[in-house]
């Protein structure tokens, strides 16, 4: 297992819009545009994810999704996401080997936006109806995050405490 890359970046630097290809920014700021016209819009979504092939136009998808409410596709990207960092970092799949890497590391650009990805897929898998697998997740994030900054304690909250 290769040691994960210790790139740290200040939040307000992590997946910024700037950061997009030229070309996927162009077609994200068409998505914005049209955002009322959800179809027009996620073609030019669907085209930035044709023509890049890069982490960011990834990322913005699967956000883009999300927030499209259209949880089918944002969880197929944020899958997408995870598998990508898995790969370019040698991680393991077994959470009890993960969970100590991303622990010790999760201040790293990677590891940030694989704790992210990872408790958007339990947020979106609660929305598709799978709550078992959802509060799985959510409470492997929480766990790894007393300062709620990846939102997956409340996540866990709501579906264990659903009267609450």
């Amino acid at each position: 297992m290769n040691s994960p890359t210790e790139e740290t970046v200040a939040p307000a630097e992590i997946a910024s819009w700037s950061a997009l290809p030229p070309e996927s920014k162009k077609l994200f700021q068409l998505a914005a545009e049209n955002w009322d016209q959800s179809e027009v819009a996620s073609q030019y979504v669907e085209r930035a994810l044709e023509e890049s092939n890069d982490m960011e136009t990834l990322v913005s998808a699967y956000r883009y999704y999300f927030y499209k409410s259209q949880p089918t596709r944002a969880l197929e990207l944020a899958e997408m996401v995870l598998e990508r960092i898995r790969s370019e970092q040698n991680l393991p799949t077994e959470w009890d080997e993960l969970e100590p890497l991303l622990a010790t590391h999760q201040q790293n650009l990677p590891m940030r936006l694989y704790l992210t990805a990872y408790a958007a897929k339990a947020l979106l898998m609660a929305q598709l109806g799978d709550y078992e697998a959802a509060k799985t997740i959510a409470a492997r994030v929480s766990v790894l995050d007393p300062r709620r900054e990846f939102c997956a304690t409340t996540v866990h909250e709501v579906l264990t405490n659903p009267e609450e």
